[in-house]
């Protein structure tokens, strides 16, 4: 995530060019960047140190990780909501992007298995390298493509069409890295 963060502004200016910077107020985007994004992973680093030496951050961390998955779902769900139209009016536009995103989804399952296998993890492990390289944390590049002038919206609509994209791998995920990362126990008849 981070080095995906830090090759953004690469990213930016191969796509936009070099007047990168005349095309882009660079205040808002570090504004986004700060709040949406630093603060967070801050407040997330202290609240596991924490948790390590106090009781009642230990709680507050069970809390936390029992609510991850639902407060995750509702902000796709507000974020799906708040694009979609966006999303429709240019549907003939990401359409261009969709089989690139299914086309990372299908060739991060070998580079998982060969990375996994590289590192000697075991089966949990290896899943769960399949399952994080898929995800490419579009929901944290979201606040940095909003930020981005109306001449580039399309930005955040692409991000949005990622995040639609990946929800339907993962769960095709579900199924099909069972089997293609088999439990050592299922394997044996």
């Amino acid at each position: 995530m981070l080095l995906q963060m830090l090759l953004l502004p690469v990213y930016l200016r191969l796509f936009v060019g070099p007047g990168l910077f005349d095309v882009i107020d660079v205040a808002p985007f570090v504004e986004a960047f700060l709040l949406l994004i630093v603060t967070p992973l801050t407040l997330a680093a202290i609240t596991q140190s924490l948790a390590a030496r106090l009781r009642a951050a230990r709680r507050l961390m069970d809390l936390m990780q029992a609510l991850m998955v639902p407060l995750m779902m509702a902000t796709l769900a507000v974020v799906v909501a708040s694009q979609i139209d966006a999303v429709r009016a240019d549907a003939s536009s990401l359409l261009v992007v969709v089989p690139i995103y299914i086309t990372f989804l299908i060739a991060v399952i070998p580079l998982g298995l060969l990375t996994a296998r590289a590192l000697k993890q075991n089966v949990p492990a290896t899943r769960a390298m399949v399952f994080s390289g898929a995800t490419r944390n579009s929901l944290v590049v979201l606040p940095l493509a909003l930020a981005l002038p109306e001449t580039l919206a399309l930005a955040a609509v692409v991000v949005v069409t990622q995040t639609l994209v990946e929800l339907v791998g993962m769960v095709i995920y579900v199924r099909i890295v069972p089997h293609v990362v088999p439990h050592p126990a299922a394997a044996t008849p």
